[in-house]
């Protein structure tokens, strides 16, 4: 299906320069299976500059958090990603117009991938300051749930990839789908303040094995359950400050968001 993104004029998403190529992203190793991290490699060599701070966005759409965000943090590099081909192009051939003719937004990559996948086999432990995951796909058809970003073994992945103290950033507009956010974070996050959010919460599947076991060693959660506060490119009464927000709040739907924010010790 095409979207009519380019209104007929053609996307130009620079492989190699601001989509990431198959150069920078080879196929996984026939050795995945028996060692799962012979495809791990650092995304942060991507950049130009790849000591700089290194946050992450699950779903980036049309690209308007990136946009903005990335312009008022230049010193912090943005991997994007969209696992839709055609949006993933659109937001690459936004930020490479933006370098071409102002020369800001060297700080963004755009990769297409899944990035529950993404996060399983390539990405190296303890790189990522922050994930950003802002009104993704609800999936709302139960037999479609496994498809939701938000899942035992992405949590982990998340978890395994932060920095200590790094934070998933999570924003719905979709009541059902928090509700399903929170029955995992039951999970895995404590709630600080010892006040757990009254949603009625729904039936998920149980953590697989070697992830419950991970969850029964340690002493403590992974992660705390934490207030949100808003990006700098959000606006007043905004959360994002993306386009769907805003066409959403029109719309006067209701919004929901939390931090989890990574606790490293056993």
């Amino acid at each position: 299906m095409s979207f009519g993104l380019g209104h007929g004029n053609p996307l130009d998403p620079a492989p190699g320069v601001v989509a990431i190529d198959h150069t920078e992203l080879p196929p996984l190793p026939d050795t995945i299976m028996d060692d799962p991290e012979s495809g791990r490699l650092d995304p942060r060599s991507w950049f130009a500059n790849p000591s700089n701070r290194f946050e992450l966005e699950i779903g980036s759409g049309k690209g308007a958090f990136l946009v903005q965000q990335a312009e008022l943090q230049p010193d912090t590099n943005f991997l994007g990603i969209e696992w839709a081909g055609e949006f993933a192009a659109y937001t690459a051939d936004r930020i490479r117009r933006r370098r071409e003719n102002a020369g800001t937004h060297t700080n963004v990559r755009v990769l297409n991938s899944d990035a529950a996948q993404f996060l399983q086999w390539r990405c190296p432990d303890g790189i990522i300051d922050v994930l950003h995951l802002y009104f993704s796909d609800p999936w709302p058809k139960t037999k479609h749930h496994k498809k939701r970003v938000i899942q035992h073994q992405t949590l982990f992945d998340i978890w395994r990839c932060l920095k200590p103290g790094g934070e998933l950033r999570v924003v719905t507009d979709h009541d059902d789908l928090w509700a399903w956010d929170l029955a995992h974070f039951d999970h895995w996050a404590s709630d600080p303040d010892a006040k757990p959010l009254e949603v009625a919460r729904p039936k998920i599947p149980v953590p697989p094995a070697r992830i419950a076991a991970f969850l029964d060693s340690r002493e403590t959660k992974p992660y705390e359950l934490v207030g949100f506060d808003k990006p700098e490119s959000a606006g007043e009464g905004e959360l994002v400050g993306t386009n769907f927000e805003r066409k959403v709040r029109v719309e006067g739907r209701s919004f929901n968001a939390g931090v989890l924010r990574k606790i490293d010790n056993a």
